[in-house]
């Protein structure tokens, strides 16, 4: 098979400026190719030297964008999916913010797919698509200002005059929904309740309706001492059966603790007497103690008055002696009957008493109380607070050198291990 011949551009170019076919004698070029090259002119060529460097630099810098365009890409689908953020859960209401996403599809389509464009933005074809017939018609808006669009919509007259009913001092008396049928009855809007609401909640309408109360005491009655101020009360606890028993209780204001209680069958005006007496009985001051008591028929009856006739309690009667509430025992009977009572199935007297006494045993010696800052009331109640925050405060700063330490010594295994010291060395 013959083999083909090439010959320097250098060599033709001087051919075709000479018009000589025997220029080069000792290349033995035949006399055709060199008349083809005459006939057909001289050839642009490429300088190795210039064009080639410039070419190859140019390349390179397209490279370098190339790369650092497809790290933001990355980047941003990183952030997406970390965020989880996209379109198709997100609202956006404004038609000039859909036409700037709308343009930027249309400019991406002419290097990038249309699917692959949507996936990238997180935006499903079908609300693209819907979002692309809405431009042709009238408005992007979720709520278009063009009537036609939605023809049942409110008009802004109708609009006004809900504003000016719902902030009118004349109607504050009003609910909503008896506003909204008001103003059907006096023909001046027809208008659903569910609009109204809507429309007050979008446009921030405040009704004309600021409530008086009278002032109430931020801080109720407060001891300075254990035995000083006591709460009684009762309360009633239902049965599965629907029978009721009667829970009687007798708390300590300075230290929370329970000092008495009772659980009963029937509401009868011993049981307050045996609550004082129980609690009486472990009661050294001579200071007579103040309970204060509601004036229900089981606290205010001949035998409860017979007990204070005697001089170991003064009788408070809430809200008619004082102006507090008997809100300190209210509060503990919410904490034992939504966080331990209404847990159990309670279908007798005897289980209410057994899950009574445990619940007053944990509340008294094991659960710490958050007004004492981690006592519990017992050491409150019998002056031990004291020996048990410095042994907390001790215990605390132990804990923190522990975990000091600890991490100080411990370290993940990407983390560089730190060189000994002279200080590790001595104690090893």
């Amino acid at each position: 098979m013959p083999t083909r011949r090439t010959y320097d551009h250098r060599i033709r170019a001087a051919i075709v400026a000479s018009g000589d076919t025997n220029l080069f004698p000792s290349l033995n070029i035949p006399r055709s190719t060199a008349s083809a090259w005459i006939h057909r002119g001289a050839r642009d060529v490429v300088g190795v030297d210039d064009e080639c460097t410039a070419l190859l630099v140019r390349t390179q810098r397209l490279e370098r964008k190339l790369q650092i365009l497809i790290q933001a890409v990355r980047l941003l689908l990183a952030l997406r999916r970390a965020s989880s953020h996209q379109l198709d859960l997100t609202r956006l209401p404004d038609g000039n913010q859909k036409h700037q996403l709308l343009r930027a599809i249309d400019s991406a389509r002419e290097h990038l797919p249309l699917r692959p464009a949507l996936h990238l933005l997180g935006l499903k074809p079908a609300r693209y698509q819907a979002w692309v017939k809405r431009q042709t018609t009238c408005s992007l808006d979720d709520r278009p200002s063009c009537p036609r669009t939605r023809p049942s919509r409110l008009s802004f007259e109708e609009v006004r005059r809900m504003g000016d009913m719902v902030q009118s001092p004349d109607y504050r008396h009003m609910s909503i929904r008896t506003l909204a049928l008001h103003a059907q009855r006096v023909g001046r809007v027809f208008v659903h309740p569910v609009t109204w609401g809507r429309l007050i909640r979008e446009r921030g309408w405040r009704r004309s309706r600021v409530r008086v109360y009278p002032a109430k005491p931020k801080v109720g009655i407060r001891a300075q001492g254990a035995n000083e101020y006591w709460h009684v009360d009762a309360s009633i606890i239902r049965l599965v059966d629907g029978t009721r028993v009667y829970l009687h209780a007798l708390i300590d204001n300075f230290s929370r603790r329970i000092l008495a209680w009772r659980v009963e069958d029937r509401l009868h005006p011993l049981s307050t007497f045996e609550v004082l007496s129980d609690a009486a009985s472990g009661l050294e001051s001579t200071k007579p103690a103040d309970v204060v008591m509601d004036a229900g028929a089981e606290n205010v009856n001949g035998t409860v008055d017979d007990l204070f006739a005697s001089g170991k309690f003064r009788r408070i009667l809430a809200q008619v002696d004082v102006t507090f509430s008997n809100s300190l025992i209210e509060a503990w009977w919410r904490s034992l009957k939504h966080q331990w009572l209404y847990l159990h199935q309670l279908d007798s007297i005897a289980t209410v008493r057994r899950l009574v006494g445990f619940y007053v045993r944990e509340h008294n010696e094991v659960m710490p109380h958050s007004a004492f800052n981690g006592l519990t009331p017992d050491e409150v109640y019998f002056d031990k607070a004291g020996i048990v925050v410095e042994s907390l405060a001790r215990c605390r700063a132990g804990a923190l050198a522990t975990r000091i330490e600890t991490n100080q010594k411990s370290a993940c295994p990407k983390c560089p291990r730190a060189p000994p010291t002279e200080a590790d060395g001595r104690a090893a």
